[in-house]
């Protein structure tokens, strides 16, 4: 049985290609999702995504996904600089987590710097755009085996 994981995204992310493009640049999230399924195929995994704009739909799949995967990947977007409650349920969750950004937060405005969900997560990748999904792949693969 292949090891199943989760990349979520949260809000504004349904948006990528058309907000801020010389941020963000012009990847579309079915881009960075076909990446993340691609590569997970490539090292014998299944990726299923999910995207929100809302904090409470993050937190519920979040939840139901304990029993359904054996790592999550997640970009929470704005939600990583604040949301307490994402935080909680990444905490219920057992499997190894990678935080995901497309850009460098610590690059970027004061406000960004912070992220809540870091005490969770077992590393982060930010500042590689599309590359860094397919990274975030290799690590919580890495993360999987490790713990095999």
């Amino acid at each position: 049985m292949s090891k199943k994981i989760l990349l979520l995204s949260g809000p504004n992310l349904s948006v990528l290609g058309l907000r801020e493009p010389s941020i963000y640049g012009k990847n579309t999230l079915n881009d960075y999702i076909n990446k993340v399924k691609e590569k997970a195929l490539d090292l014998g995994m299944e990726a299923d995504s999910f995207q929100s704009d809302s904090e409470g739909d993050l937190v519920t799949t979040v939840l139901n996904a304990k029993d359904k995967y054996n790592g999550i990947i997640i970009n929470a977007g704005a939600l990583t600089h604040y949301s307490y409650s994402l935080l909680d349920a990444l905490s219920y969750f057992k499997g190894p987590i990678i935080e995901l950004h497309i850009s460098n937060p610590l690059g970027r405005e004061p406000h960004r710097h912070k992220s809540v969900i870091a005490s969770r997560v077992n590393g982060t990748i930010a500042g590689f755009g599309l590359y860094g999904y397919e990274l975030s792949v290799i690590a919580i693969s890495n993360l999987l085996e490790s713990n095999d």
